[in-house]
């Protein structure tokens, strides 16, 4: 019912986004000539034919606003090319004013767009109110179904409410007797009934008509998982798997498809390219303005550094970026030139005799990192993210901090989480890198721009002077 009724809304918009074009360009909205009529009456049938097969009239729930509104716009724009398509096929774009088909493509795109955003908003609304809401059954372990439950309660605009849980820690034996040796109606998680009788469970899903039944369990549960499924088999409940990974991979976990195989990602880079593209931008604008800004800094250090010790102004060092790829970063020159024995790196320590005075002076505020404002420029950095090291120091704490080479899956920054919360300067203790790196996975697990911009201000009032860098 609802998506007969949606399909014929967008047919409306068309119709309404024709007239307004015709309005706009002639002053008039009645007065169609017959080829915009045609035109019209074609783009209504195509909306009605093609708008299905971009699963545009599929439920939102659970899903982000942006990828609807995307599959929208690439189903209109279909519409719109097979239109022109008819049009010169018939000989008649001669006589259609190309103003009005201009008008029109954009008024019913806006119209169109204009609407799922407007009943995405009704939606949030009714469902944080409880109401237009699908009552869920949870199947699990009680540590990731109290995961599942924080999801749900954190974002009531899905619409999904949990009803009951299925303890699997209690699961009834092949026979159907139960293992704690009661239907356990009484216990309690969360709020919510749990049951640990297979039989019982399908019984009170059915009496209650409940609409989906969520699978969270490990991989390795394949003959329980079959068990739901085969109880369910004549059941018109929706049955999702929602695997409990949560000890393979620091990462969030996504489902990929893989020349048409369905593959969910343990590992592999968070985020994807148009997620990050406002991170680029700001990266590459902040990197040009800090330059031509700091530009008479740069003069001064570069002079003081050559009138107090001998050697290059800059020092650069083999870093890793995003996912492991090396780079030359980019310092001013705080030590004495002196050589270091192959595959070794000697971390600066308080009063080392290396650093020189400027030297030191620039570690304390952070004005040897400027350069690195060149690597943001090329890419190869970030304003923001995971400190990158020394090569040898990965090869160090690879194997003895959980995690490590995590912290390269995304561009290592300028300044990080971890900086800006005191994890500056050196790191002489193995558990002085494990709390820079739970920093820093917290980072990732919880990026956004606006991080990004949090992390920046943080740095600009507080995060230069460190009590830790020397």
């Amino acid at each position: 019912m609802f998506r007969n009724t949606a399909r014929c809304l967008d047919a409306l918009l068309v119709i309404a986004g024709g007239l307004l074009a015709h309005w706009m360009r002639f002053s008039t909205p009645i007065a169609l000539s017959d080829v915009e009529r045609l035109l019209i009456a074609f783009n209504c049938v195509l909306v009605l034919l093609l708008f299905p097969g971009f699963g545009v009239y599929e439920t939102w729930r659970g899903k982000a606003l942006a990828p609807v509104l995307a599959r929208v716009a690439a189903a209109w724009l279909t519409v719109v090319a097979t239109a022109l398509v008819l049009a010169f096929t018939l000989h008649r774009m001669d006589t259609v004013s190309r103003l009005w088909f201009g008008y029109s493509t954009l008024i019913s795109g806006v119209l169109l767009i204009a609407a799922r955003c407007a009943m995405h908003v009704v939606l949030r609304s009714l469902r944080r109110r409880g109401m237009n809401a699908r009552t869920v059954a949870i199947v699990g372990a009680p540590g990731f179904a109290r995961t599942l439950l924080a999801h749900l309660e954190h974002a009531p605009q899905a619409g999904f409410k949990p009803v009951c849980f299925f303890d699997t820690g209690a699961m009834t034996d092949a026979l159907g007797t139960d293992i704690e040796g009661a239907h356990n109606y009484g216990a309690r998680l969360n709020r919510l009934p749990v049951l640990t009788d297979l039989n019982a469970f399908a019984a009170r899903v059915r009496e209650e008509r409940v609409n989906e039944v969520w699978l969270a369990l490990p991989l390795s549960q394949e003959h329980t998982i079959y068990r739901f499924t085969h109880t369910f088999r004549h059941d018109f409940v929706n049955l999702r798997f929602i695997p409990d990974v949560r000890g393979l991979s620091l990462f969030n976990h996504t489902l990929v498809d893989v020349v048409g195989l369905p593959t969910l990602n343990l590992s592999a880079t968070p985020f994807s390219p148009p997620q990050m593209w406002p991170k680029l931008m700001f990266d590459r604008l902040f990197a040009a303005l800090a330059l031509l800004m700091l530009a008479p800094v740069f003069i001064a250090l570069a002079i003081g550094i050559k009138l107090t010790s001998p050697g290059p102004v800059f020092f650069r060092q083999t870093r890793k970026g995003v996912d492991g790829q090396p780079f030359a970063i980019y310092k001013f020159r705080s030590m004495s030139v002196h050589q270091e024995a192959h595959g070794q790196v000697t971390q600066a320590t308080r009063n080392d005799s290396r650093v020189t005075k400027l030297g030191g002076f620039m570690r304390r505020t952070s004005l040897d990192e400027l350069p690195q404002f060149l690597n943001v420029l090329l890419g190869q950095m970030s304003v923001v993210g995971p400190r990158p090291h020394a090569v040898e120091h990965d090869d160090l704490y690879k194997d003895q901090v959980y995690g490590y080479m995590h912290r390269y899956r995304i561009k290592p920054g300028i300044t990080g989480w971890a900086q800006v919360n005191g994890y500056r300067g050196a790191t002489t203790k193995v558990e002085k890198m494990e709390a820079r790196v739970k920093f820093d996975l917290f980072y990732i697990h919880n990026w956004s721009f606006w991080f990004d911009m949090k992390i920046v201000f943080i740095t600009i009032f507080k995060g230069f002077i460190g009590r830790n860098a020397f």
